[in-house]
């Protein structure tokens, strides 16, 4: 029995003594499956327009060498990052990364300009997700589209969503997993407007349109925002439109950690939402100061995020996505290590002894309460996670950037 294996051993006893059965934890963290973004491999630029100016509030800071400049480089990056993961996770696009021989209009793509992602996927036993790209083009230069007031302009982004949504139904159908096909704009005025109903109301006219028919092989999901850089003031899209919107049209409501308050925490909107809802996205992301997107860490917002899911027991309730894009570091690790700490942050509220917590708190002792919630602090989850990964077959600890900057050498470095 080697060292992982018996630190393993001492911390199933540990566990069980709290009524935690670690084998069953692990059970469960492996039907868990995230789905990562591709934008954090060429810093949300796409094969639409290569080089062209990222807009909708959107930056992506820093220029470490190796981005993906073409959908095989960025295919094989992924390939990578997917090998230093335990488990099997998902795969999110955006429109901007389709490939074609000739420029197509947004309202124009078709799911012919993902064949080759669909054969990745396929290869790789990867679900795929999707998303309207309503940024990033001449037609939302003055910060808005779906709730633009010149008719023709909304109605070409109208189309995109549309296009988009077939799009996801055709992953969907063909990979056997339905597509999450999600919508957010970055509409909203930099300064205090005079009217604020009227965006919001051309906004419902058009996700209604969008929306109207059912298809088989997608889940819908609109994606609020507090704020953002251009649209300081106000956001047509608010956490209150999307929340009357989701439940009223029995959609899914995406709650992104970056889109509130830098002391807004989602997790506590997670149990709330689950009670009008089906079903939930989370965009799971760090912001500093603001919706920077930062590489997730396994800080307290994380772990509040999931011991929330798993108390709620909504694992199969809440679809889990990856959003950051920092191309200040080495893009594989970044997306290795925000993964990772998210699968780390679920295995820990597995962990939890939900059943002693929860009858300290029926029972109003809120003294045991308080001390078992800080002796779990010092509990060896550390232990069962390496053991998982040893159990699928990925690197421990640091091992993982030893693979990566192997890669590096070998891959990157020659971009």
């Amino acid at each position: 029995m080697d060292n992982i294996q018996q630190a393993y051993a001492l911390a199933r006893e540990r566990y069980a003594a709290l009524g935690v059965d670690t084998d069953t934890a692990l059970k469960a963290l492996e039907t868990v499956s995230l789905s990562l973004h591709c934008w954090q491999g060429d810093d949300v630029g796409g094969f639409e327009n290569p080089g062209g100016e990222l807009t909708g509030g959107i930056a992506a800071t820093g220029n470490y060498p190796g981005k993906a400049r073409n959908a095989d480089e960025l295919r094989r990056d992924l390939d990578m990052v997917y090998s230093l993961l335990p488990g099997r996770h998902r795969l999110n696009l955006h429109a901007i990364y389709l490939e074609a021989d000739t420029r197509v209009e947004r309202n124009a793509i078709e799911p012919r300009h993902f064949f080759r992602w669909v054969d990745w996927a396929k290869a790789g036993g990867h679900g795929l997700d999707f998303n309207p790209t309503c940024f990033s083009h001449p037609l939302a230069a003055d910060g808005f589209t779906l709730s633009h007031r010149d008719p023709s302009i909304r109605q070409f982004w109208v189309e995109h969503c549309l296009a988009c949504r077939n799009i996801g139904n055709f992953f969907g159908k063909e990979l056997g997993t339905p597509a999450v096909t999600n919508i957010w704009i970055p509409d909203g005025y930099k300064d205090t407007p005079a009217d604020r109903t009227t965006p919001r109301r051309l906004l419902l006219e058009s996700l209604d349109q969008i929306l109207a028919e059912k298809l088989p092989h997608t889940l819908d999901a609109v994606e609020p925002k507090l704020f953002g850089i251009g649209s300081e003031s106000y956001v047509t899209g608010s956490m209150e439109f999307y929340t009357a919107y989701a439940v009223s049209r029995r959609v899914m409501l995406t709650l992104d950690s970056g889109h509130f308050h830098p002391t807004e925490s989602i997790a506590d909107k997670i149990s709330s939402v689950l009670l009008y809802l089906d079903e939930i996205l989370l965009h799971v992301s760090r912001g500093v100061r603001w919706d920077s997107d930062h590489v997730v860490t396994f800080n307290d917002d994380l772990q509040a995020i999931a011991q929330e899911i798993v108390r709620a027991e909504a694992l199969n309730r809440v679809h889990i996505g990856l959003d950051y894009f920092d191309a200040s570091i080495n893009r594989v690790a970044a997306w290795v290590i925000g993964a990772r700490n998210t699968l780390r942050a679920v295995l820990n509220a597995l962990l939890e002894p939900r059943a002693l917590l929860t009858r300290y708190e029926a029972e109003g002792d809120f003294t045991g309460r308080l001390a078992l919630q800080e002796e779990l602090k010092a509990m060896p989850s550390a232990a069962v996670w390496e053991y998982y990964c040893q159990q699928q077959d990925v690197p421990v600890g640091m091992d993982v950037l030893r693979v990566v900057k192997n890669y590096e050498r070998e891959e990157l470095s020659r971009r």
